[in-house]
C-alpha cells in the first residue's frame, strides 16, 4: 500500500517556492546592478558578479549548441520536477528535500527562459587563473539537492549492507 502524506507535499512546495523566490530576487537585482549597464563587480581576488547570458544548461554546459535546447530543456526540466513529485512518496525526508531543492532550481532556470530566452548568470568563481563556468542560485541549488541525493543514496547502501 502506497502512503501519501500531504505534509511530504507541502513541505516540498514550501522549500521549491523559497528556491524559486530567492532565485528569482537575486537574478532581478543582478539584472539591475551588472546587466543593465554591463560591469563586473570584484568582490575578492577569487569571486566576481558577473553578467552572463547563458543558452546552455547548468554552468554554460551546451552553450554552444543549436535553439532547440530553449524549448527541450525547460520541457526535460518539467519532466524531471514531475517524477520527483511522483516518486516523492518513496523517498526518505532527506530524499524528499534533495527533490524539493532540485525542483525549485529548476524551475527557476525556466522561469528564466520563459521570461528572456536564456538565463542570468552572475556568481563567477576564478582560482589561479582557471575560470569556474559563471552561475546562479538555482544552479547551486540544483548541484546542492543531487549532492543530498546522493548522500541519501550511499548512506542508505551503507546501512543497509549493500555496495
Amino acid at each position: 500500500m502506497i502512503i501519501y502524506r500531504k505534509s511530504d507535499y507541502v513541505r516540498f512546495v514550501i522549500i521549491a517556492s523559497i528556491i524559486i523566490l530567492v532565485d528569482f530576487l537575486c537574478k532581478k537585482w543582478m539584472l539591475l546592478l551588472l546587466f543593465k549597464i554591463p560591469k563586473q563587480i570584484i568582490i575578492t581576488s577569487f569571486f566576481n558578479l558577473t553578467p552572463v547570458w547563458n543558452n546552455g544548461i547548468s554552468f554554460g554546459l551546451m552553450s554552444s549548441q543549436p535553439g532547440f535546447l530553449r524549448y527541450f530543456i525547460p520541457m526535460l526540466a518539467f519532466f524531471v520536477v514531475i517524477y520527483l513529485v511522483s516518486q516523492l512518496h518513496m523517498q526518505r525526508p532527506l530524499q524528499q528535500i534533495g527533490s524539493a531543492i532540485i525542483s525549485g532550481g529548476a524551475l527557476g532556470n525556466v522561469i528564466d527562459r520563459i521570461l528572456y530566452g536564456k538565463v542570468v548568470d552572475f556568481l563567477d568563481f576564478h582560482v589561479a587563473g582557471y575560470h569556474w563556468p559563471t552561475f546562479n542560485i538555482a544552479d547551486v541549488a540544483i548541484c546542492a539537492g543531487v549532492a543530498i541525493w546522493i548522500y541519501v543514496i550511499m548512506w542508505s547502501s551503507l546501512t543497509s549492507g549493500e555496495e
